[in-house]
């Protein structure tokens, strides 16, 4: 196997398997060495020669020996040897953060999740609102808030608020989950819907129908489920009128009148 690259591999190099298959027999077992795969030309005199693996656990791996040579030389010097995968091989996931493995529901009673200090999620509570609200000195005010008491230590900044508004409505309780597709309305116009404070009542507001899936949720106003305020059925899914009792132990019963 040969990549295409750009550069024209060296002749010396590129005839020097043998060469480069001693020296990977001196740092592997050569039951583990297979056939020879092609090589490709990394630069001026310098080319890498690929062998199959046939090492155990190691399917689709391939040695890589890199060989060069002096200008004018006729031998060529081994750079390097190492295992890389190649097309089909199992290698292991691209590695992800614990952080941001971390989905909700995943802490358990306590657990702890210490916020970064430089979080973009959230800014000091004295830089509360949009940027350019500066209506008073925001030294001034943070120098009061702290010798008062006053206010959180720090607050949801603007990407913060915008990446919770992506996540809401884009997850399961927005427009497009399955339940609110089916609904008969939208929670925009449902009589349990709790409006929230601040920019993020624009859009969304928490359910408080004790019967719905969404209880206690944030929801955004264009969801909506089978549980709306002004839902009602139709009369194929109305209830049957019961039939007439057989004996009517409410009214006086004329037999008993003989």
């Amino acid at each position: 196997m040969t990549a295409a690259r750009s550069t024209k591999p060296d002749s010396i190099g590129a005839a020097a398997v043998d060469a480069a298959r001693e020296a990977l027999l001196e740092l592997v077992p050569v039951a583990d060495v297979g056939d020879h795969l092609g090589h490709v030309g990394e630069g001026d005199r310098v080319v890498t020669h690929y062998f199959g693996c046939e090492r155990k656990g190691y399917r689709g791996w391939r040695w890589a020996v890199t060989v060069a040579r002096a200008a004018r030389a006729k031998t060529v010097t081994v750079d390097e040897v190492v295992l890389l995968p190649g097309e089909g091989a199992i290698i292991a996931p691209e590695w992800v953060p614990y952080r941001d493995r971390i989905q909700a529901g995943d802490l358990s009673p306590g657990d702890l999740l210490p916020t970064e200090e430089d979080d973009p999620r959230l800014v000091p509570g004295y830089l509360a609102g949009d940027p350019g609200d500066d209506i008073v000195d925001q030294d001034s005010l943070r120098d009061v808030i702290d010798e008062l008491g006053l206010g959180r230590t720090r607050v949801l900044s603007l990407e913060g608020r915008d990446l919770a508004a992506e996540r809401w409505y884009e997850g399961g309780h927005g427009p497009d989950s399955p339940l609110a597709q089916s609904a008969p309305a939208t929670c925009e116009s449902c009589g349990f819907l709790v409006r929230l404070a601040g920019p993020l009542s624009q859009a969304f507001g928490v359910c408080a129908n004790a019967q719905a899936n969404d209880d206690g949720r944030v929801v955004s106003w264009d969801h909506g489920c089978g549980a709306h305020s002004d839902a009602q059925l139709g009369k194929r899914g109305q209830p049957q009128p019961l039939p007439e009792p057989v004996l009517d132990t409410l009214s006086w019963d004329e037999l008993e009148q003989f």
